[in-house]
């Protein structure tokens, strides 16, 4: 890997830096793609926002995020249908092609009842996605995150869930960070691939010990993961799409983003 052509950043990784910055920081450094988080977005004018974005150079890849479908609620589950139409919209107006989808789990539920409110709340909302030229992705997440943020932990329960729906605004986002520890990862990414729905690839590392469930990701390098294994594997299941950095971290948000920015650079281009 020699180059910065297929390295995106998500917004979320730079954290600290509103969007406009992020686009000018990113687009200055040869970062070719940004993925841009929702937050980022408010109080601002969404297509202004996209046409800023492009004009600067970068290719909006994706919005992130939607989900959260499973609620012992039926009120909440609606109000998620709503935001889900919502996102939607917004990667439309953005031009992003795609929103990633964080589907979702309830505590006070099974985890087969949170998946079947996750597959009846995608297929509600992919009729909408469709007429507006926007796919879906869904993320599966760490196990550690069955509980209450998904219900979806394995890329092979997210290849399962797009293989039953069958829509071709349907697919998958693989996340390194959720899925290196799979002994089937090899496997299930090459299904992916020849079923034609792995549409991201995010990547970071595992830090150990790590100290945050949430926040303690690590830069490429860092950690323990195997990421030019795995990177081969997405490569040979005929992905060409953009490697997007997806870090949060307590640690690198408290630190310069500029010094920060070309470090994501550097461990890029050595370690993924």
């Amino acid at each position: 890997m020699d180059n910065l052509n297929q390295l995106c950043i998500h917004t979320i990784t730079t954290k600290p830096w509103a969007i406009e910055t992020a686009v000018q920081k990113y687009a200055e450094a040869g970062v070719k793609g940004i993925s841009v988080w929702r937050d980022t977005l408010e109080n601002r004018n969404i297509q202004r926002t996209g046409e800023f974005i492009r004009s600067h150079g970068l290719e909006v890849v994706s919005l992130v995020r939607g989900g959260f479908f499973a609620h012992t609620s039926a009120l909440k589950r609606d109000a998620s249908l709503s935001d889900n139409l919502k996102a939607i919209d917004e990667a439309a107006a953005l031009g992003a092609p795609m929103v990633v989808l964080v589907c979702g789990a309830d505590p006070g539920q099974t985890l087969e009842a949170s998946r079947e409110q996750i597959r009846t709340g995608i297929e509600a909302i992919l009729p909408h996605a469709e007429a507006c030229k926007v796919k879906l992705a869904i993320e599966p997440l760490h196990p550690m995150y069955a509980a209450d943020r998904s219900a979806i932990t394995t890329l092979a329960q997210a290849n399962d869930l797009a293989e039953a729906i069958r829509s071709p605004w349907l697919g998958v986002a693989a996340d390194v960070y959720h899925l290196w520890w799979d002994p089937g990862l090899e496997q299930e990414i090459r299904r992916c691939g020849a079923n034609g729905h792995l549409f991201a690839y995010h990547i970071c590392d595992w830090n150990v010990p790590t100290i945050d469930m949430l926040n303690d990701r690590g830069l490429m390098g860092e950690g323990c993961i195997r990421l030019k294994q795995i990177r081969q594997w997405v490569k040979e299941a005929g992905f060409s799409g953009y490697h997007e950095v997806e870090i949060f971290s307590n640690r690198l948000w408290a630190q310069d983003q500029d010094i920060f920015l070309q470090n994501i650079i550097n461990a890029y281009l050595n370690h993924s």
